[in-house]
């Protein structure tokens, strides 16, 4: 067996201990809200917490395992031991797989490599095609009701590197000839109403240098436009007033919206935008076997959270990200906090320019063969995972918007289309919006 080989399968090892993970302070079965949030303050972010003693309910129990799909872990077997840093931080030598598959906290770089694990996560390798995701956005007013509720026909990417499981593998020569290291896109918006048709298109560079490109489709004016990097951090709200060029055109709807491109997935900024830290390793509740799909709005906060949900004591790493100088963006500052086993990110808290807590997010991942239990075209041959919600609350303001993928409310709910094929680089052409959105 060669080294690299070794190395993955101590990790498995390490990670297979985390089965049975226990915490003193709280136990399988426990049930944690508001009465009880302060003995699981040391267990969750302090914007988590926040959730919590607001009345987010927490149904404890016993840690379980999650397997990378067997494609990624021949690929991480394979390759992971040419991968390499470059002085700016910048990824060498990559192909496929986890680039890091053992992360050792005394190294100066681990903040770095464990960011580049959640970049190449084994979520999806090669595309996705999440259909009908629903956002319910709410007012402090809203009393149980969304002040808004939006569906979007497609949260989709492209990777051209990577990939292992629908060819080209491991590299779509599009890559190559582009330059372009995976494309993303949502659109089109069917509701509602004042701002169906509007979407968003995103690349991202293999050259660390490459900035972004953004495109967005306003269906008033039918008008396609490139935008800055610097409003990838602001909600979408204040993405549909910027290329509307007037406040009010898409209605107050849209204004209580707090989600922002960046934090989609709990982190999309460019890795090279932003210093990391490390900040350190530690055991942590998180929801990754969600039992629900698709997820239940909170009955106990008006819907602005998802609960009762199950929740385990994870390994997770947590990571400070602040943006670099001169860069002028919304969030200055996230704790991110990521599982060591799925490499997505759990939780993370994001600071305003004042330095104080201003919103955090709460993701809930689950693990199984299909995205929902009636599926019939989504059904994988091994388990795998999925995102079925994400909480943004402001915790300055009290507005906060949940990501329901599969949406409740959908005509088709299988919702999780990953590495079938569904999607390619002519799906997540900016001219794609265009004709979606008329």
């Amino acid at each position: 067996m060669n080294s690299i080989a070794c190395s993955v399968v101590s990790a498995v090892i390490v990670v297979l201990s985390l089965r049975g993970l226990a915490h003193p302070h709280v136990a399988p079965g426990d049930v944690i809200g508001p009465d009880n949030a302060a003995k699981v303050a040391d267990l969750l972010s302090p914007g988590n917490l926040r959730l919590v003693q607001q009345g987010m309910q927490l149904d404890v129990i016993a840690t379980d395992k999650l397997e990378w799909p067997p494609p990624y872990q021949s690929a991480t077997e394979k390759y992971a031991s040419q991968v390499s840093l470059g002085p700016t931080g910048e990824i060498q030598n990559y192909v496929a797989g986890l680039p890091f598959p053992l992360i050792d906290a005394n190294d100066p770089l681990a903040a770095i490599k464990i960011m580049w694990n959640f970049s190449f996560r084994p979520l999806y390798t090669d595309d996705i095609d999440v259909r009908f995701a629903e956002i319910a956005s709410f007012t402090p007013a809203s009393k149980g009701t969304p002040g808004s509720y939006m569906t979007i026909g497609h949260f989709a990417f492209y990777n051209n590197i990577g990939r292992i499981e629908v060819p080209p593998f491991p590299t779509d020569p599009n890559g190559v000839a582009s330059g372009i290291r995976y494309r993303f896109g949502y659109y089109p918006l069917l509701e509602p109403a004042g701002i169906r048709g509007y979407g968003m298109i995103r690349y991202r560079h293999i050259d660390p240098e490459m900035e972004d490109n953004t495109w967005v489709y306003n269906p008033h004016t039918r008008k396609l436009r490139r935008q800055t990097p610097q409003i990838l951090s602001d909600a979408i709200a204040a993405i549909m007033v910027g290329i509307s060029g007037e406040a009010g055109v898409f209605g107050a709807t849209a204004a209580v919206t707090t989600i922002d491109p960046d934090s989609y997935f709990g982190f999309a900024a460019r890795l090279q935008d932003y210093n990391f830290k490390f900040l350190g390793e530690k055991s942590m509740l998180a929801s990754v076997h969600a039992k629900n799909s698709p997820a239940r709005p909170c009955p106990f906060d008006g819907g602005r959270t998802i609960c009762p949900e199950d929740w385990e004591i994870r390994h997770i790493y947590a990571i400070e990200a602040t943006a670099k100088p001169g860069r002028d963006v919304s969030i200055p500052r996230r704790i991110l906090y990521i599982d060591s086993e799925g490499w997505f990110i759990t939780a993370s808290d994001q600071y305003d320019r004042d330095g104080k807590l201003w919103k955090t997010i709460a993701a809930f991942h689950t693990y199984r063969d299909r995205p929902v239990p009636d599926a019939k075209v989504a059904i994988y041959p091994y388990k795998r995972m999925f995102q079925l919600a994400l909480v943004d609350e402001d915790l300055q303001l009290g507005y906060s918007s949940v990501i329901f993928m599969p949406g409740r409310e959908t005509p088709e709910r299988e919702c999780w289309y990953i590495d079938m094929g569904v999607v390619d680089n002519t799906f997540l052409q900016p001219q794609a919006l265009v004709n979606a959105g008329h």
